[in-house]
């Protein structure tokens, strides 16, 4: 966990100087930001979630599968965050981070922060958390950011029927994204 708090400062210093590549203003010919659900019920929204598929990103590289994301209201009012993936060697390694409503009551828009807590007042350790897309079961779930940089697709269950799936990258698609980057995620059998 030392190296993973490391790399997160890393992440952070390099965030908050412009060294970290991809987080440029966007260009005028970027298409909007992607529309998100219109509420989110979160103590719905609570719970154990399986990753589908995702985008690529720096900070998910080793994971090689078996990829989860928890969420746990927390007395304040923010959500605690545990995501965790199966490595190489065959063990599982963790991320605990925090999340806080960027809006009002039912906001489907978050931020999560995973660099340690003192950081916190720097904004560019928050990273949007957008939920874009949601059954009204809370079974299917995607989620980005504001510029489309990351997808993440989630289910309450490792497995998800092909049609409920194929529907919802048809969505994906009408909302720009370029789902020729989605990754499927392995999952225990």
């Amino acid at each position: 966990m030392i190296t993973a708090g490391i790399r997160a400062l890393a992440m952070t210093l390099m965030l908050a100087t412009g060294l970290m590549p991809g987080f440029a203003a966007a260009e005028t010919s970027d298409p909007p930001p992607p529309q998100t659900i219109a509420a989110l019920d979160l103590p719905r929204y609570m719970g154990q979630w399986y990753e589908i598929a995702r985008f690529p990103n720096i900070f998910q590289e080793k994971c090689l599968g078996f990829t989860t994301a928890s969420y746990r209201p927390l007395e304040d009012g923010r959500v605690e965050v545990i995501n965790r993936c199966r490595v190489a060697d065959g063990s599982t390694t963790e991320a605990i981070g925090i999340a806080r409503l960027n809006g009002g009551p039912g906001s489907p828009r978050l931020e999560v922060r995973f660099a340690p807590a003192w950081l916190s007042f720097i904004p560019a350790v928050w990273g949007d958390y957008w939920v874009i897309d949601l059954d009204p079961e809370y079974r299917l779930a995607a989620v980005s950011d504001s510029r489309r940089k990351y997808l993440w697709i989630l289910s309450r269950t490792p497995k998800v029927d092909p049609a409920a799936y194929a529907a919802l990258l048809q969505r994906l698609s009408q909302q720009h994204f370029d789902l020729r980057q989605l990754r499927s995620t392995r999952q225990q059998e």
